[in-house]
């Protein structure tokens, strides 16, 4: 039952949560970056600086005669474009996601002044204002260490070429610490002093660019990270509010058309052996075997409905039992490997039959393959669902084959759900579910 899966390379995913792949930077790149971040602080702190402490101070002091909280507002918009600025290069400089976050919006049609009040009680903008005065703090000391390392590096290497037109004192500094006498000693501990600064350069630089850009991502993006869990958090309850309105619309329109016709034809046929019991046993007996054949078959379409819902056998033995009952019942020969976790939530085990069950059947009515691989593994607080075939290829979310009502299913549990299908094949099916 059990076989390593072979890792096929994904061409074309769908995701739920796509995440961009992390790129790291070489150490020179990086150093080139972080030193172009630490340079370019100054500038801009000045400025963030400049117009938070003197916007802010005009508008208190002119609060008093209204002026001032027009001011105020101006100066929180003010802010707001060098908070931008500033993700902007925590971007492209820091390789840092660094989202921005929705600020608070007058509703249409509201009035030129609450318009103009808005931006006052928007805690974002109040956290842009106050980025302008600590970043400046943070900016300094950036600058100036990196600036300062840098001429230790540059200048302690290229010493021996310039040192000829430096005047001489009657005491050298290698005199002084008593390591020699003359230009060459002195040359000599300049390259040195030199060769070790630019050992530790990088790390130098990285620290104070990371300090400045923790703060910034603090202050700048955190809210915005905020924002987008609760609209995701909103987005995985509205998912499972659909997927449940869904599934209780299609089990009412099944129970319609199937056993609630059977039922009702058997009431029928319940009534007429009845009458018929005086008049005709004979034909009694055979409306009754009739009414037995209908309950059975009920009976197979509710056990079916079920299935749907909580599989019998999903409930009574546990999720390894019910996936190695998909797996031997597929009509595709299936190599399994099944590490499922114990004591699993319900909602995940669910999920986990679902995405195996709709998987394996997609697989027998659309692919054409002669070979499925089904892993289901633990790693890092998810299970991780895996289905692959060799068939032709060319399952996407949007034909209808049932992948979309998985993704809205994954949703609903925090999941992850993932098609990769080229024309051609293979198909892998994978999703993540956090336990």
């Amino acid at each position: 039952m059990t076989e390593t899966l072979r890792m096929t390379p994904m061409t074309s995913t769908t995701s739920l949560e796509p995440d961009a792949p992390v790129v790291r930077p070489t150490l020179l790149r990086r150093l080139a970056l972080d030193t172009a971040y630490a340079l370019s602080a100054l500038p801009l702190a000045i400025i963030a600086f400049a117009v938070s402490v003197i916007g802010f101070a005009l508008g208190v002091g002119l609060a008093v005669v209204w002026i001032g909280v027009a001011v105020l507002a101006g100066t929180l918009i003010l802010a707001r474009g060098v908070a931008h600025l500033e993700r902007q290069r925590l971007r492209s400089l820091q390789l840092r996601a660094a989202p921005a976050p929705v600020y608070v919006a007058a509703p249409a049609g509201a009035s030129r002044v609450r318009r103009l009040l808005t931006p006052l009680r928007d805690p974002q903008s109040w956290l842009d204002l106050l980025w302008g005065v600590v970043g400046f703090v943070t900016g300094l000391v950036a600058f100036v260490v990196t600036v300062t390392w840098w001429a230790v590096v540059l200048g302690g290497l290229t010493y021996w070429f310039w040192q000829r037109w430096v005047p001489q004192d009657d005491t050298t500094l290698v005199e002084l610490i008593g390591l020699g006498e003359g230009q060459t000693a002195e040359s000599v501990l300049y390259l040195v002093v030199g060769a070790v600064a630019l050992l530790v350069l990088p790390v130098v630089v990285r620290a104070v660019a990371a300090v400045h850009a923790g703060l910034g991502q603090a202050l700048l993006c955190s809210r915005a990270e905020l924002q987008a869990e609760v609209r995701r958090v909103e987005g995985s309850r509205d998912a499972a509010r659909r997927a449940e309105a869904d599934s209780l619309r299609r089990l009412e329109r099944d129970i319609h058309d199937g056993p609630q016709q059977r039922l009702m034809r058997l009431t029928l046929d319940v009534s007429r052996a009845r009458k018929q019991l005086t008049d005709d046993p004979a034909r009694a007996g055979e409306t009754l075997d009739t009414v037995l054949e209908q309950a059975r078959a009920s009976v197979d379409e509710l056990r079916a409905l079920s299935r749907g819902i909580a599989p019998p056998l999903l409930v009574d033995r546990g999720l390894t039992v019910a996936l190695q009952e998909l797996v031997n019942r597929g009509p595709v020969p299936v190599s399994a490997h099944l590490d499922v976790p114990a004591d699993l939530p319900p909602h995940v085990e669910t999920a986990i039959y679902f995405v195996v069950s709709e998987s394996l059947t997609n697989v027998a009515k659309h692919s054409g393959a002669q070979a499925v691989t089904v892993d289901v593994t633990e790693r890092n607080g998810k299970v991780e669902v895996r289905v692959e075939d060799d068939g032709s290829g060319g399952a996407h979310l949007g034909k209808g084959q049932g992948l979309a009502g998985l993704q809205q299913r994954l949703a609903g549990v925090d999941g992850t759900f993932e098609v990769t299908s080229p024309v051609g094949g293979p198909t892998v099916v994978r999703a993540e579910i956090p336990v």
